[in-house]
């Protein structure tokens, strides 16, 4: 997995080294880097079939996006404008056909003797539990369909907005900036990251989790109460949906003080225990207990690594045509994109 992450951003820093000097609009360029890092650890060989799915489910979050007014009833879009159904359903029925073409391109290959198995990947795994014997462990073409859309969507679209807030706080401050090449570059040197030096990178993960609580990816947590339960002096009933804007918690100033709407990574120098003064649900930027997201350890290591590459390579500088905009368009997105500009390192010149 990790070569697989490292093997996409050199081919995205290749591209780079004819932009130096030159305006680039990251945002963009990292979801083409994510696209393809989540292609390649999911749907293996047949990931150029897997980014036609996600084109697909990006212009069906973005349809669902237009809706969500339109319903005062939590958890729930109703999709009023019948082009809107239609679109919606045609997607949802070509990202269907897609997963079953890979299926059965799979299984076609095992049946005829050409592999042995339907593939160690994350879509082999789902192949293997949809012909699972155990009726209690099989899973449905639906399931199998939706586990892709969710793993697909999630791991793509939340790594994308970490990199591109994270290359902007840089951007923003040089100080820190230089801070971290200097770590990368005691660690790695020019050599790519390893899983190691990854597990020591201190201050990257400093900046990792101060990017992540001013523009964490998601800026609500949707769940649903499975008894009731008390909060204070409120009363939620069973079964009630409930969104907890994390958003609201990392932008608090009784939680993080006077100066939390400014980017210091300090905070977390010894650790989010310490930075929350130890309120560990002050920062939930994955979620919380074991409803945590499974892909947290898989954001991090491609957020570290991308990073790290940049940084051994070039010296950032946000570029004068930024429009500072976010918004939330199912992850917090930066709505006319995040323009820099890329200097050489002496080593790369």
């Amino acid at each position: 997995m990790r070569l697989a992450i490292i093997a996409s951003v050199e081919t995205m820093l290749k591209k780079w080294k004819g932009q130096v000097g030159k305006e680039i609009e990251v945002f963009h360029e990292f979801k083409l880097l994510t696209t393809e890092v989540i292609s390649r650890t999911a749907f293996g060989s047949s990931y150029l079939e897997g980014e036609k799915i996600f084109e697909m489910l990006n212009k069906l979050s973005i349809v669902l996006s237009r809706n969500l007014s339109n319903t005062g009833i939590p958890l729930f879009v109703k999709l009023q404008k019948p082009s809107d159904m239609l679109e919606a359903e045609e997607l949802a029925k070509g990202i269907q056909d897609s997963v079953w073409k890979i299926v059965k391109t799979r299984e076609d290959k095992v049946v005829k003797g050409e592999a042995d198995n339907f593939g160690i990947d994350f879509l082999g795994l789902l192949i293997n539990a949809y012909h699972d014997t155990d009726e209690n462990n099989k899973l449905s073409l639906e399931d199998l369909v939706d586990e892709c859309k969710t793993f697909y969507f999630a791991g793509q679209d939340t790594v994308n907005s970490l990199l591109a807030w994270m290359v902007l706080l840089l951007a923003s401050h040089g100080d820190w900036q230089e801070k971290a090449r200097r770590e990368v570059m005691e660690i790695f040197g020019n050599q790519y990251p390893n899983s190691e030096g990854l597990s020591k990178l201190k201050i990257m993960t400093m900046i990792i989790n101060e990017s992540l609580r001013l523009y964490g990816p998601a800026v609500g947590l949707l769940r649903k109460g499975g008894s009731e339960v008390r909060l204070g002096n409120l009363v939620l009933p069973a079964d009630i949906d409930i969104l907890i804007a994390n958003v609201a918690l990392h932008h608090d100033p009784q939680l993080w003080g006077y100066d939390v709407h400014l980017f210091k990574p300090e905070r977390f120098a010894e650790g989010i225990a310490k930075a929350t003064n130890y309120n560990t649900a002050a920062f939930c930027p994955f979620g919380l207990g074991p409803r945590t997201c499974v892909g947290t350890a898989f954001a991090l290591m491609e957020a570290k690594i991308a990073v790290s590459m940049i940084l051994q390579r070039y010296t950032i500088s946000l570029s004068p045509a930024y429009v500072h905009a976010p918004v939330s368009i199912i992850t917090v997105k930066p709505q006319h994109g995040i323009q820099v500009t890329l200097e050489s390192l002496h080593h790369d010149a």
